[in-house]
């Protein structure tokens, strides 16, 4: 089939990677149709980390301006012990930045989303469309949603998030979600150099716990609190910050000023859980993009990342093959283990950072005592040099 106006994606979910992946496509010449199951984006996380890869990806897909324009000014990192508040570890990230040729930038994801959305047109999205079934021909992909309307096209690209519904089409099972262990806390305050200084990302752990800071435009840190617990606890907005002060009565200064900081009215809790990494990622004419392919925790901030690349390599594999097929066969071939690499790692990362094996996260605390930076920023430059830009 030639490209061009022969060829319609549907695409699932009008998240960071459903948006991406439409920008992607439509660098072949291929007409998207994007359906959102929600009426208005309510992201649960207040910000993402896009780190140099995903800058890549955002500039490759022709959206790099809206990384310019909410970007913070993240220019060095630093450890903090979080009872005594004395620095472990405190290093520029501009040797990274030298060495990957781009630099990270937190943003908030609700402005992340809204602007990608109005890259591409609001008008163009139809929200309120619910995944409710896929059905696929030969030579056609059809959508059916909860209201009862349905659309074709020739091919589907499922963007539909961790609790994908095309997931199960794709591999003829649900698939369990696994807690992680832990409860993060997230959202916005004003930057503040009581808590941290204004162009650092600065955490404090202890105890298996963690609160972090991170600069994003307008001012703005990014916090987020995380503490292991068991699943299913009772949550009330209005006890958020007493829940945080208890979690953290002992902790320094500077953890209980943003505590006394925070708006409870938009700080999300969220349990944190991963998927276990599945093949195939794609089905016929039917592929998995995203959260709903490769569902991580945030341990190592790639998951936004990962669906900028996963968009990128599905644009990459319509510029080599003219079959739909060929094309998405070769996307899932490029995508497996990359994705899964990503989502283990973040695991790894989990465990040692939440106190799993009290040990390791001791021996790890250690660590950050004696930490150049260069041990540090090799592990990021070798997580971002492995995605498909380089």
């Amino acid at each position: 089939m030639s490209k061009g106006n022969t060829m319609k994606a549907i695409i699932i979910g009008a998240g960071i990677g459903g948006m991406s992946a439409a920008a992607a496509l439509k660098q072949q010449g291929i007409e998207c149709e994007i359906f959102e199951a929600v009426k208005e984006m309510k992201p649960v996380g207040a910000a993402i980390s896009v780190w140099s890869n995903g800058v890549k990806c955002m500039n490759h897909l022709g959206m790099g301006s809206i990384m310019d324009n909410l970007g913070g000014p993240m220019h060095k990192m630093a450890y903090n012990e979080g009872i005594s508040g004395a620095t472990m570890t405190q290093f520029s990230l501009a040797p990274l930045v030298a060495e990957v040729g781009e630099r990270p930038c937190p943003v908030s994801r609700a402005d992340l989303q809204a602007q990608m959305i109005d890259w591409w047109g609001r008008d163009k999205v139809h929200f309120g469309k619910r995944l409710e079934a896929v059905t696929q021909t030969d030579t056609s992909v059809t959508a059916t949603f909860t209201d009862g309307s349905t659309v074709t096209g020739d091919f589907m690209i499922a963007a539909d998030g961790a609790h994908s519904i095309a997931r199960e089409y794709v591999l003829g099972h649900k698939v369990e979600r696994r807690y992680a262990g832990y409860v993060n806390w997230n959202g916005l305050v004003e930057i503040d150099e009581a808590i941290a200084p204004a162009d650092q990302w600065t955490m404090f752990v202890a105890d298996g716990k963690r609160v972090s800071v991170m600069p994003i435009a307008d001012n703005r840190f990014y916090f987020f609190f995380d503490v292991p617990l068991p699943l299913g606890l009772p949550q009330d907005r209005s006890t958020v910050k007493n829940d945080l002060t208890g979690y953290f009565q002992d902790w320094a200064q500077p953890v209980q000023t943003l505590i006394n900081a925070i708006d409870p009215e938009t700080t999300n809790r969220i349990e944190i859980h991963d998927v276990e990494p599945f093949k195939p990622l794609v089905k016929g004419r039917v592929a998995l993009l995203g959260d709903a392919g490769h569902s991580t925790t945030p341990d190592i901030g790639q998951g936004g990342c990962a669906a900028l690349e996963d968009a990128v390599v599905l644009g990459q594999c319509f510029a080599e093959e003219d079959s739909i097929e060929l094309a998405l066969a070769e996307y899932n071939d490029a995508r497996v283990d990359r994705v899964k690499d990503l989502v283990l790692k973040a695991r790894a990362r989990c465990d040692v950072t939440h106190g799993y094996h009290p040990e390791t996260t001791q021996a790890w605390y250690d660590e950050l005592r004696s930490e150049t930076g260069e041990g540090i920023m090799k592990g990021l430059s070798k997580t971002i040099l492995g995605g498909p830009l380089g």
